[in-house]
């Protein structure tokens, strides 16, 4: 079984900066996609970012040129590099590992953009 272990979250003021881990019991080097997910308080569980392939990432727009993903395949983990913080950006944040067509969550970790 995969496990993922988000870490990171935390409580930051607008503007601020948080990296976001997630670490996965398995070796990554071949699973694709991986991805990073938001939940906002009362809301679905939304994309935020998604590495489908070597070289071929996606971002949501409302955090396109604030966000970056990335990986440590050496690490068997995967990161979400959030700047520019906003209120909105609020919520838990989870990770995401397609293993055999099944998909993976870690249990989410929580990020808090207040004053």
């Amino acid at each position: 079984q995969v496990q993922l272990v988000e870490s990171g979250g935390g409580l930051v003021q607008p503007g601020g900066s948080l990296r976001l881990s997630c670490v996965v019991s398995v070796n990554i080097f071949s699973i694709y996609p991986m991805g990073w997910y938001h939940q906002a308080p009362g809301k679905q569980r939304e994309l935020v970012a998604i590495i489908r392939s070597p070289g071929l990432t996606n971002y949501a727009v409302s955090v396109k040129g604030r966000f970056t993903i990335s990986r440590d395949n050496a690490k068997n983990t995967m990161y979400l590099q959030m700047n520019s913080l906003k209120p909105e950006d609020t919520g838990v944040y989870y990770c995401l590992a397609v293993v055999g067509g099944y998909n993976n969550w870690g249990q989410g970790t929580q990020v808090t953009v207040s004053s």
